[in-house]
């Protein structure tokens, strides 16, 4: 059982452009898709798509259309009532697979409700293997909340015996997971190439390279990654784009590659490739075929319209290439 946590879950619409993006223009739609989303919620989505057992815990009204959104797709949920609609976010798509984000902030969570929403979690992760925390943080909430959960998942499951802890977010959530005691450090952390520069700084390591330098160089990736790593995080998997991705434990790292493939949304690609690394990673599979199938999952989910997720019967992971890298 995988059970993934969404904050600030979302209506994700995807509005697909017959040309370019042009500011200041009126133009139409070639295409409109709906899903309910949020990044566990996709993580979820793509599980289930693959016949792995799931539950998503979120905040939302029972007649919210992003719960409607999951009862069609047949995802478990397990959902927070509260008074608000949650936010829709949108993603405009070009035809050469540019994609640009508007996202709402998302209805505020009170304290209490903060807190009902971690005894949920806490309830649902009995005999789970893994819990995912995973999207932005919505108004009220404190950027160490996932940290905070991460403890509390621990310290009810008496520490070694707690499911597998990943994190995917972004910004000062992401920080604040790397920033703490070893308690509050994922067993698995998510971040793309712009994320892990900013993580390796915070943990004392300077790259001197941006974002695109480091999706270009698998080895400087691999060891902005491993100072996460020496920080306390589990393991790191870092989604480079187009590039594939690099995993760093603290007994290897890897990078891997898929052939090109024709983009056509990058919505919830990343999602898609943590769903992967945990399908491979319920199956007892080693490190470095769960970032082949991470790496398949992102490739197959880029070359589907808006925020479709791949079964794994569309992934094709023998075509992706690992390589060994050293992560110092």
């Amino acid at each position: 059982m995988i059970v993934t946590l969404t904050a600030n879950p979302s209506l994700d619409r995807t509005v697909s452009l017959p040309g370019p993006l042009l500011r200041g223009e009126v133009q139409r739609a070639s295409s409109v898709r709906q899903e309910s989303g949020g990044k566990g919620v996709n993580v979820s989505r793509a599980l289930v798509a693959s016949g792995l057992k799931t539950v998503a815990i979120l905040p939302g009204a029972d007649s919210d259309p992003v719960l409607a959104g999951l009862r069609e797709g047949g995802v478990p949920f397990a959902a927070l009532p509260i008074g608000e609609p949650l936010r829709t976010n949108v993603a405009l798509t070009e035809p050469d697979g540019t994609t640009t984000k508007i996202n709402e902030p998302g209805p505020a969570l009170s304290e209490d409700q903060q807190e009902a929403l971690i005894g949920l979690l806490l309830d649902r992760s009995r005999g789970a293997g893994w819990v995912v925390l995973a999207g932005s943080l919505p108004p009220g909430v404190p950027a160490d909340f996932y940290a905070t959960v991460t403890r509390r998942l621990r310290s009810l499951h008496d520490g070694t015996h707690a499911p597998r802890i990943a994190v995917d977010s972004s910004g000062e959530p992401l920080a604040a997971v790397i920033s703490g005691d070893a308690w509050g450090k994922p067993d698995l952390l998510k971040p793309n190439a712009e994320e892990l520069v900013e993580l390796a700084a915070a943990a004392g390591f300077a790259t001197n390279k941006s974002a695109d330098e480091l999706e270009a160089d698998p080895e400087a990736a691999a060891a902005a990654a491993a100072a996460l790593v020496r920080s306390g995080v589990g393991a790191v998997l870092a989604t480079l784009g187009s590039k594939g991705a690099v995993l760093v434990t603290a007994d290897g790292a890897w990078h891997a590659t898929h052939p090109p493939v024709k983009a056509v949304s990058t919505v919830g690609a990343g999602d898609s490739s943590l769903a992967g690394y945990l399908l491979a990673s319920s199956e007892d599979a080693g490190p470095a075929d769960c970032l082949r199938q991470a790496v398949a999952h992102g490739a197959a989910a880029a070359s589907l319209p808006g925020s479709t997720v791949p079964a794994v019967n569309q992934t094709t992971p023998d075509a992706v290439t690992i390589t060994a890298l050293r992560k110092d």
